[in-house]
């Protein structure tokens, strides 16, 4: 019997507010172990959380961001569970009356992941484990996070890996938070089942819980559907519970039994009062949202003429597509910037961090100057990509780094020159296009390219080449 993989989402996604969200703490990641908590983020009695105004409006963003109906009133309450890293007992977090409801982002096989709903909520502490003993931290305690859920429209590993992605970048680019998943701000549980192919009927589900990494999630859902249909087809039954990954072994295994929401034992937090959110408000937020991904890579490729493949390279990271769009102001080809930046200075970036931050020596606007040095015919490309090396080592403008002589390109009489000296120096490849091998030509076009220091219009330089060969 063939199977199909059926799985949601449940992703916290840290908000890049510069306080908690129910005091004034810093969020700053690090710092040593309870030095960023105060008595009312580790609940001390008497004390009265107030919600970060900024906390609301991220989400709000990131509710936009993904195409959801923004909810005029909702409320905040309280989950209640014992747990060593929650000092109140309980979380605050929203239940019935959610920020944002009826999202989607949608995938590149056409595909909707259907959002049910987004909610803010506080973030626990951390519990560090050592030589046997349990420590927590509360440094992470009452961080602002909000939770995306999605409804179970996943049906393979690609489509979940592909989400993921999407809604990384697009709370980057929207500025809510870095999601770094290596350091927490970003993480997801993803709620597995099976069923015959063709079935309508939900199998029962297990959640693997605080992913941070996108490939260790496709990792443990390979596994996690894999385990599934091995119980299955054993005639044993899938107990619905909460497992956790270990990356070394590639395994999942059990924490605890899955809870319902009757378990928490849901209720509104006294303390806080209701938030209300104006249509006039909403509409403010949506003007200030940036140019999401999706729009971007198609206005790239339909309007600015790049392959798909550049393209995607270019909004993948949001430093670099606002680095892109300084590069090409005012220029002639948009592709000329794509190729500079994909090859030469991609080459100088090793990691995906670093390409994150995107901090390089050369700024968009020397690498603009450049490009309109080539638009105006002053220096061709092979001066160009030399330049742009000097360029990456040294931090120094365009101007700096060339001549007067260097922009003054060639005369007839000298490129005439230096195709006579091309010929005569490379004999063998001279025989070898007159043989047929038309590949020849171009080691006789790269001495004149190089005697030239790059000056020399190759096109121009090849012509003239197989006019002193064939005549």
């Amino acid at each position: 019997m063939k199977y199909e993989l059926v799985a949601g989402f449940e992703t916290h996604v840290e908000l890049a507010t510069n306080t908690k969200i129910f005091c004034s703490c810093t969020t700053q990641f690090g710092g040593e172990p309870n030095t960023h908590c105060c008595p009312i983020c580790i609940g001390l009695p008497g004390t009265l959380p107030k919600l970060n105004k900024k906390v609301v409006e991220y989400a709000i963003r990131a509710g936009l961001a993904t195409n959801c109906e923004i909810a005029e009133i909702s409320k905040m309450d309280r989950k209640n569970y014992c747990y060593p890293d929650l000092p109140k007992a309980y979380q605050i977090s929203q239940y019935d009356k959610p920020l944002c409801n009826n999202g989607y982002i949608q995938l590149s096989n056409g595909r909707r992941i259907r959002i049910l709903r987004i909610h803010i909520e506080e973030d626990a502490g951390k519990l560090v484990h050592s030589r046997g003993s349990t420590m927590v931290d509360y440094n992470r305690g009452g961080v602002p996070l909000i939770e995306i859920v999605t409804e179970p429209d996943f049906r393979s590993v690609d489509e979940a890996r592909e989400y993921v992605e999407k809604l990384q970048l697009i709370m980057r680019y929207i500025g809510v938070s870095d999601c770094k998943m290596q350091e927490g701000s970003m993480r997801c549980d993803v709620n597995i089942s099976v069923r015959p192919q063709g079935s309508d009927k939900l199998g029962t589900r297990t959640e693997i819980k605080n992913m941070n990494s996108i490939s260790f999630i496709a990792k443990a859902m390979e596994y996690e559907y894999n385990r599934q249909v091995d119980l299955i087809e054993s005639g044993e039954k899938v107990i619905q519970e909460t497992l956790r990954y270990d990356d070394v072994t590639n395994t999942t295994s059990s924490m605890r039994g899955k809870e319902d929401a009757n378990d928490y034992r849901y209720f509104r937090d006294p303390d806080l009062v209701t938030i209300n959110v104006p249509r006039e408000r909403v509409e403010e937020i949506a003007a200030t949202l940036p140019e999401l991904p999706s729009v971007k890579l198609e206005r790239y490729i339909n309007e600015l003429g790049l392959p798909e493949k550049d393209a995607q390279l270019l909004v993948k990271y949001k430093k670099v597509a606002e680095y892109y769009e300084e590069s090409i102001k005012d220029t002639k080809n948009p592709k000329t910037a794509a190729n500079f930046i994909i090859g030469q200075i991609f080459r100088t970036v090793e990691n995906e961090s670093e390409k994150e931050a995107f901090n390089i020596n050369v700024s968009a606007e020397s690498l603009n100057e450049l490009i309109k040095l080539i638009d105006s015919g002053k220096i061709r490309m092979n001066l160009a990509k030399s330049t742009l090396d000097k360029m990456l080592e040294t931090g120094k403008k365009p101007s700096e780094l060339l001549s007067d002589s260097d922009m003054a390109g060639l005369d007839e009489g000298a490129l005439d020159a230096l195709c006579q000296q091309a010929v005569d120096a490379n004999p063998n490849a001279v025989n070898d296009y007159r043989n047929g091998k038309e590949k020849a030509i171009k080691a006789i076009v790269g001495f004149v390219m190089k005697n030239s220091r790059g000056k020399a219009d190759a096109v121009a330089a090849e012509q003239k080449i197989k006019s002193l060969i064939e005549g």
